[in-house]
């Protein structure tokens, strides 16, 4: 078993179910190098400045300091990490605001073919609201990215206040992810000498209480891991990161995303995607600009997610503006591109509940300013 039959089997669901025995037999292999899209080639900008594949189209959601269309609601500042749950015959998609003070998230509900039926806010009077990750029962965990900040659980059907969850600790929050097989809660942390931490609810399903872990291990890019116990959560006399010796350190933890044994999370300090395998408890590296053949085609590397297909999607703070795909063939190869926002970042990549549609965001759009972001769905061909 070669490791592009393990990458396809852990991002895939469905019938390519992962087993966690095989990732030792491949961990040495190569990261993804640069070869041809499996959506080919980019066409020039369309009218919204996106290029995209053939068949693929694009359209504007939501723009900073205007109001979604066919509602009063206005968007807010610099959207940044997103995602999308189902909502009766619809869906939902949940964005973050990057700003201080204020932050929050707002969420779009989408009636079944697509046209918007409301906006709203779901999280307010909160800071640098950066990215955060889906649960299994339906809620956002919207993450602040300052020192010591918190995890605020958010309910995106709107009509619940959302809920500081303390117990999973206070420091530069990024992104998280919910391992439903382990009943764990993986979080990232946008430190030069960060920490990859995980989160044991008590109780599954509940986030009240609960066990936070670092991840602890050498220096090296792969290898076995272990999980030890942070002491103090909330970081009051000594930060999280710096509790536990031995704990591995991460250059600029980003984007995190979960499926099928495997935790896959970003850092854009050394522009990598790493691999968790859960189930044999060791890492590996996905990606990593600095191992490419030539010119790397994924820099800035920032906000992750996964589709059907068992492809990764990860968006760029910077490099050329693109989202990227690395297939299960360990291809990586950009899939659009935004035109004239060399000042912005791409953020919150999701796709709908069907897998038909993909939201994003561009943080600082044309104007290079937080009041500038736009808010994208594309729809095309995407592989099943």
């Amino acid at each position: 078993m070669d490791r592009r039959t393990v990458l396809r089997a852990t991002v895939a669901g469905g019938a390519a179910a992962f087993s966690g025995s095989l990732w030792a037999q491949a961990a040495v292999a190569a990261p993804a190098q640069p070869g041809p899209s499996p959506y080919g080639a980019l066409r020039s900008a369309d009218a919204n400045g996106i290029q995209l594949p053939a068949g693929f189209t694009s359209r504007v959601i939501a723009r900073s300091r205007r109001t979604v269309a066919d509602t009063s609601y206005v968007w807010h500042d610099a959207p940044d990490g997103g995602a999308c749950f189902a909502a009766g015959t619809g869906w939902i998609y949940v964005s973050n605001s990057e700003i201080t003070p204020g932050g929050g998230a707002s969420a779009v509900r989408f009636n079944a073919d697509g046209s918007i039926a409301s906006a709203y806010r779901i999280l307010s009077g909160t800071n640098q609201n950066c990215a955060g990750g889906a649960t299994p029962w339906g809620t956002w965990l919207s993450c602040e990215e300052v020192s010591r900040g918190y995890v605020y659980e958010t309910y995106p059907q709107g009509g619940t206040a959302a809920v500081r969850r303390d117990a999973m600790g206070r420091f530069k929050h990024e992104a998280a992810a919910c391992d439903p097989d382990r009943r764990v809660i993986y979080l990232t942390e946008d430190e030069s000498n960060g920490c990859l931490y995980r989160f044991r609810p008590t109780s599954w399903g509940s986030l009240a209480g609960g066990t936070l872990e670092v991840l602890v291990a050498g220096s090296a890019t792969s290898g076995p891991v272990t999980w030890a116990r942070v002491p103090d959560p909330s970081g009051a006399s000594t930060l999280t990161r710096n509790q536990v010796s031995g704990a591995k350190r991460f250059n600029g933890g980003e984007g995190c995303w979960y499926a099928d044994g495997t935790c896959w999370f970003t850092t854009k300090g050394d522009n990598r995607v790493w691999a968790y395998d859960a189930v044999n408890q060791r890492i590996d590296l996905a990606y990593d600009a600095a191992r490419v053949s030539g010119s790397a085609p994924l820099t800035g590397v920032d906000n992750i997610t996964g589709a059907r297909s068992g492809d990764l999607f990860v968006a760029e703070d910077g490099g050329n503006m693109e989202i990227c795909v690395i297939t299960p063939d360990e291809i990586v190869a950009p899939f659009l591109r935004i035109t004239g926002q060399s000042s912005s970042e791409i953020c919150g990549p999701a796709f709908s509940p069907d897998g038909t549609r993909f939201y994003f965001s561009s943080q600082r759009g044309t104007s290079g300013s937080s009041s500038g972001g736009i808010t994208y769905e594309v729809r095309g061909p995407f592989r099943s």
